[in-house]
């Protein structure tokens, strides 16, 4: 039965969140630890990639995260991002961050109504000869890429922080009927926190392919996987689990 669930995630900002809804409406506990950090690659790293940002026209960014470390290792390498360079985001809420760095034009920023790439199809085709660049992590799919590349767009991405695994503190229980994990990095956190974990020990929900496959190449097999097209959400799926368990 379960009664207690890690999030390897940080605490929601607000009080009305899924997690919250899960734990009112089937008085379960939810706790927040992230089993993931992220460091930026230095300037010598990033050079040993032989990318060169102002060879580019334009940058793609799906976080904030990403346009902190794209204009950081700017900095770092002494690079001036010139004012004609235009940036396409996932989402609004990323673009608007761009205002930290730059003076916000709508002519130069282009973003998702729908937090989908594929939505800036129509801006990048009205603009044939864009050269594109986009921020990455080290562990980062090729599933963009890919996408654009179906469109004839080439993508250069550009590797410029990685996620690294952060161990349990020792000593600290780990008394969790769920853990539920959103990246390989994740996975690899628990590999190294707990190597003689077994499957009947906790069990585990997982977001995301890659996560499925980092967590059954360690022989366990999650108990709750998203997004399915019943489910496109962890906390919808954890939700029907339970419902099915109640029932």
């Amino acid at each position: 039965m379960i009664k207690k669930i890690l999030v390897s995630q940080p605490r929601p900002q607000s009080d009305r969140n899924p997690y919250a809804d899960l734990a009112t409406r089937y008085g379960i506990e939810c706790e927040f630890h992230p089993l993931m950090a992220v460091e930026g690659l230095n300037a010598h790293d990033f050079r040993l990639q032989r990318i060169n940002p102002l060879d580019y026209t334009a940058v793609l960014f799906n976080s904030r995260l990403a346009i902190d470390h794209f204009f950081r290792l700017a900095e770092e390498m002494r690079i001036t991002i010139p004012d004609t360079m235009h940036y396409y985001c996932i989402s609004e809420a990323v673009g608007n961050y761009l205002q930290k760095y730059i003076q916000y034009r709508k002519r130069k920023v282009f973003f998702s109504e729908n937090n989908k790439f594929e939505d800036l199809l129509p801006a990048m085709n009205r603009r044939p000869t864009e050269k594109y660049m986009m921020v990455t992590s080290e562990n980062h799919s090729d599933e963009v890429i890919n996408m654009f590349a179906g469109h004839k767009i080439t993508i250069q991405p550009a590797v410029m922080y990685r996620s690294v695994p952060v161990v349990w503190p020792k000593g600290t229980p780990f008394d969790y009927d769920l853990v539920v994990l959103f990246t390989p990095t994740g996975v690899e956190a628990i590999k190294q926190s707990f190597p003689k974990l077994s499957n009947s020990e906790i069990k585990f929900a997982c977001f995301g392919a890659n996560t499925q496959a980092a967590l059954r190449n360690l022989g366990i097999e999650p108990l709750i996987v998203a997004p399915t097209p019943q489910c496109p959400s962890i906390t919808s799926a954890i939700a029907k689990y339970l419902e099915d368990q109640n029932a």
